[in-house]
């Protein structure tokens, strides 16, 4: 008489701290570095930068979306839908955790069956198209202080990697670090690499390149809008807030840091607005990726 095999075991799902690491690891592995800049002058100091109101006005993965969908990537109907929901789960304050994880799991399944190549493509039209005009003079500026002096800079941001990398070339910086969506044989199956690049996990990324790149993180700089980002700022030893939210400027004003604002107040108020259609957006993506 034969006997029933014990059924195996689902491997325990990884919790939000483990996805973290999990994305920076990731992240920091698949990091471009020019290979201009592969022997830098003063090899153990680097900068990071935030991007969404920090880099360039606005957020990216609202422009990223808003093209993708111009070019039919998803509907109008899901935009809408997403923004009822939005509003509703802002007035009042309750989502379905289920509901969550399930688009957490697949929050960049609108990219499914597309390849590496055509994001990156579309990555490059996208950005001539809305985003090169956003760019703040300032940071640019900032970051253009720490190339001269022989350093590399990265942009670390929770958009997907490869419209990072389009960013970072178009500035002339040294590579990038972002949301890593899978991929085989160049092909996207529509899941994350961990989790978004987001709070700690920037934290994890930076540490990570800083070991590959031989960095002395006390000598880099990092630089933020959002006091989310405080993780990775306290990880270098200078940090600087640039058009800081109210959390990261007390922060920033407490700890002695830098602080730099280079918005007018016409264009600070649109860079919330344009930050608050972004959640819609994301939640758009998120949603429609929920429901298959």
């Amino acid at each position: 008489m034969s006997q029933d095999k014990p059924a195996k075991k689902r491997p325990a799902p990884l919790d939000l701290q483990q996805r973290s690491a999990l994305a920076g690891e990731a992240s920091a592995a698949v990091a471009e570095v020019e290979s201009a800049l592969d022997v830098p002058v003063d090899p153990t100091a680097a900068a990071f930068f935030d991007v969404d109101n920090t880099v360039m006005q606005g957020a990216s993965i609202f422009h990223l979306a808003k093209g993708l969908h111009k070019r039919k990537f998803f509907t109008t109907k899901d935009l809408l839908g997403a923004a009822y929901k939005q509003a509703y789960f802002r007035i009042v304050g309750v989502e379905d955790p289920e509901h969550i994880e399930k688009a957490r799991n697949q929050g960049l399944s609108f990219i499914a069956g597309h390849t590496v190549e055509e994001l990156r493509e579309v990555g490059e039209e996208i950005f001539d198209e809305a985003m090169a005009h956003r760019i703040w003079p300032g940071t640019r500026a900032l970051a253009q202080i720490h190339l001269d002096q022989g350093q590399r800079v990265w942009l670390v941001t929770a958009a997907p990697v490869e419209i990072a990398e389009v960013i970072a070339r178009r500035l002339g910086l040294t590579g990038a670090m972002g949301t890593v969506a899978e991929h085989v044989d160049g092909v996207y199956t529509g899941r994350l690499v961990g989790e978004m690049l987001h709070g700690p996990a920037k934290a994890v990324a930076v540490s990570a390149l800083a070991e590959r790149e031989g960095l002395d993180l006390a000598r880099c700089s990092a630089y933020s809008d959002s006091s989310n980002d405080l993780p990775l700022l306290g990880l270098v030893g200078d940090p600087c807030a640039v058009n800081p939210d109210s959390k990261l400027r007390a922060h920033a004003q407490e700890q002695g840091w830098r602080i730099r604002d280079y918005r007018t107040t016409r264009k600070a108020v649109r860079g919330v607005a344009t930050a608050a259609v972004a959640g819609v957006v994301l939640g758009a993506v998120a949603r429609r990726a929920s429901r298959h």
